[in-house]
């Protein structure tokens, strides 16, 4: 093990979803410690221009609504690589579209529900699965990407939130059925981040809402979140598994309203 456990020096990982966003920043951020990224998206093209800006990355294409393409992902990575060590499981069904469409359970669209287990879940089973044998081999962990939303109740997103909980048990299962064969299973649960996607989707008025109720001064942006990816793909968290660790600005660690307290009491003063 290195001296330095945050380093990633001689790492195999790929990165789902790694075209933009939160991905974007933990392939950058992975690479510049060391590692050898497969940049992996639907968005291929755009995978492929990030992948030509960083040192040791490839890209390759991938569709988790085909478990084909999945398979081949680690597949080609093996064979180009000769090994895997890090499957950061990040690609998500999302987009302006998407996120207007998933509102409450009632006004749920059958197929919006539907495609959304089928990527955000099966997808991320069918990644893990083919990833597990290399990760044993190499002692591998896998990271996926959940979100404070699947730890608590809201008004919008019920089958984005849903998806993300059957996530996190997955994550809890694979941790415990692979970790004494030395694979190592985490999730980061990120709150609203800054994210062009997101910018997008949502209206300044609603981002606000959110940034009343955090703890920090700003929302969060993609480096926080892959800051604390790449903390748990690292050999510094090898004694952490079957966790998840909530990188929301401390949105989740306070009683329901506090914002509205917080007016309150400044009032008062």
């Amino acid at each position: 093990m290195s001296g330095d456990a945050i380093r990633m020096d001689g790492k195999v990982a790929i990165v789902t979803g790694g075209a933009g966003g939160i991905g974007e920043a933990t392939a950058r951020l992975l690479t510049a410690r060391g590692a050898c990224v497969v940049i992996a998206d639907i968005a291929f093209e755009r995978a492929e221009a990030l992948a030509a800006d960083l040192a040791g990355a490839i890209a390759l294409p991938l569709d988790l609504e085909q478990e084909q393409s999945v398979e081949t992902l680690v597949e080609r990575t093996v064979a180009h690589f000769g090994r895997l060590d890090v499957l950061h499981n990040n690609a998500a069904l999302l987009g302006p579209e998407i996120a207007q469409a998933d509102g409450d359970v009632e006004r749920m669209g059958t197929a919006l529900w539907d495609r959304t287990f089928a990527v955000n879940v099966r997808g991320t089973m069918i990644a893990c699965r083919a990833a597990l044998p290399h990760l044993r081999e190499t002692r591998g962990c896998i990271v996926n990407t959940v979100s404070n939303l699947a730890l608590q109740g809201h008004l919008i997103q019920a089958a984005y939130s849903s998806s993300k909980a059957a996530v996190i048990q997955m994550t809890r299962a694979i941790a415990a059925s692979h970790g004494k064969a030395g694979v190592r299973c985490n999730a980061v649960a990120p709150g609203m981040t800054m994210t062009p996607a997101l910018r997008e989707a949502f209206p300044p008025a609603l981002r606000q809402v959110v940034e009343d109720e955090t703890l920090r001064d700003r929302l969060g942006d993609p480096r926080d979140i892959a800051e604390a990816i790449a903390f748990l793909a690292s050999d510094a968290a090898r004694n952490v598994t079957g966790q998840v660790l909530v990188c929301d600005g401390g949105g989740a660690s306070h009683v329901p309203g506090l914002a509205g307290f917080r007016s309150f009491f400044a009032g008062e003063q």
